[in-house]
C-alpha cells in the first residue's frame, strides 16, 4: 500500500513499547565518586599515577559523567591536574 511504512500491519496497530519484544530491561549501575568511597581527604597534584586515570589519551580531563566523581572532587581534580601539568608531571597533550 502506498505511504505505508515497512513493518506495520494494514490496520495501523502498533505494539506498545515494553510489551513483548523479548528484550531484557537494562539498568545502568550508578557511578560513585572514587574519592568519596575511599575517603581520600585531599587530591594531591604530585600523585601523577592517580591523576592520569582521569585524563583521556589525548590529554583532556574526563568529565564527571564518565568518571563518576562528585562535583566537589571533580573541581579539586581539575585544579590538581592543571597544577601537575604546569610542573611537567602530566602532559598537556598526547604525544604524536
Amino acid at each position: 500500500m502506498p505511504g505505508q511504512r515497512s513493518g506495520q500491519s494494514e490496520g495501523g496497530e502498533r505494539r506498545p513499547r515494553g510489551e513483548g519484544g523479548g528484550r531484557k530491561q537494562f539498568y545502568r549501575r550508578r557511578k560513585v565518586c572514587k574519592f568519596c568511597e575511599e575517603k581520600i581527604a585531599a587530591i594531591d597534584y604530585k600523585e601523577a599515577s592517580l591523576l592520569s586515570q582521569f585524563i583521556a589519551e589525548r590529554g583532556k580531563i574526563l568529565p564527571r559523567r564518565l568518571t563518576g566523581t562528585c562535583a566537589r572532587h571533580q573541581h579539586e581534580l581539575a585544579v590538581a591536574i592543571k597544577r601537575a601539568r604546569n610542573i611537567a608531571l602530566l602532559p598537556f597533550a598526547a604525544e604524536r
